[in-house]
């Protein structure tokens, strides 16, 4: 094991024993209907694990993307209320990128390009946490060179809003002179990085989450027993269990393909599969994982459907697996029949 998947595995290790200790089904809820967790956020800010990845140079923790991931895939396994992502993979990449220092307090990103035009920056956005965050980073394009510019939110109009799993997605209305907000050239291919980085928070938060939910639902049916014995031994139960449990291999796979890609700098195909079998896995896994349950498995006080609504809100982020698969074919027509076993081999 080299030095550096020491450090990630010890990440890992660290953030699960962490958030096992602050987050539960009280403090998920607590934080749905407050739009805020400072029990999950406090402890991890002090350990600074919301900004690895981001150049210490640019106020962030230092690190690689590989320690980024393994944070991203421990906020998913405990649904964990907290913008993890947009602070360090997204909004904390997007500033130090451009020279831009990155704040000690939650950043987030809108997801799209806005405009910048006769000075001014103009667009509307659904962005995560907006009304959390202390600098909202937003990739700007006009005529020109595409430019990175960070906002605070007393600049913008924010609605607030909520996706399906009741973290916050408001909608933000900008409209500010350029010269009123910090901001540094950019390049032009940032939209699709971010979109790619976005992509990839989503597919790595639903693997840990969608682990979280297959062990949940082995450890229910193997306690719940009827005529004298644990449903989980019932054919029909198994048959749930099994198609969980595959669904989860499979998108652990496909992650860490994607990761490893990303790590590398050679990002191809991985992304896009990654992100097609995440939409297809929530499908099944949900379903199955509930049927297992039962009852039991859409009662507010028990806690799946906070690991099921994150899956089933995340598959649509950064993409849904519909635009992902036409992405994929217009990749793979453009590069011919002669091309597609180097495509599917990697």
């Amino acid at each position: 094991m080299s030095a550096d998947t020491e450090t990630t595995a010890l990440i890992d290790e660290t953030v699960d024993r962490l958030l096992a200790s602050v987050v539960d089904h009280d403090t998920i809820e607590a934080a749905e209907a407050a739009r805020w967790s400072a029990r999950t956020w406090d402890p991890l800010a002090e350990a600074g694990f919301p900004w690895v990845g981001v150049p210490e140079p640019s106020g962030g923790s230092g690190g690689s993307i590989l320690d980024t991931l393994a944070v991203l895939r421990q906020v998913g396994r405990h649904a964990a209320p907290v913008p993890v992502a947009e602070t360090g993979l997204l909004g904390g990449w997007l500033l130090s990128s451009a020279g831009i220092e990155v704040p000690s307090g939650p950043i987030t990103v809108a997801p799209d390009p806005i405009t910048v035009d006769t000075g001014r920056l103009r667009g509307v956005a659904t962005v995560a946490w907006a009304t959390r965050a202390e600098r909202i980073a937003v990739i700007a394009q006009g005529v020109g060179n595409a430019i990175v510019a960070s906002l605070r939110p007393d600049q913008v109009e924010i609605v607030p809003g909520a996706n399906l799993a009741g973290e916050p997605r408001d909608q933000v209305t900008i409209d500010v002179a350029l010269g009123d907000v910090e901001h540094a050239p950019g390049s032009d291919s940032d939209a699709a990085v971010l979109r790619n980085r976005g992509a990839l928070s989503r597919v790595v938060m639903a693997a840990g989450a969608m682990e979280a939910m297959g062990q949940m639902t082995i450890d229910y049916t193997h306690a719940r027993h009827q005529f004298g014995q644990a449903v989980a031994r019932f054919q029909a139960v198994q048959q749930h269990l099994v198609t969980v449990a595959q669904c989860s291999v499979r998108l652990s796979m496909a992650a860490d393909l994607a990761c490893g890609a990303m790590a590398r700098g050679s990002v191809g195909a991985e992304i896009a599969v990654a992100k097609v079998i995440a939409d297809e896995t929530s499908v099944l896994a949900t379903r199955a994982a509930h049927q297992a349950h039962g009852a039991m498995g859409v009662t507010r006080e028990y806690p799946l459907h906070q690991f099921s609504r994150r899956l089933w809100a995340w598959r649509h982020e950064y993409g849904s697996g519909a635009q992902w698969r036409r992405q994929l074919g217009r990749e793979i027509f453009a590069a011919g029949p002669d091309q597609l076993f180097a495509l599917i081999t990697g």
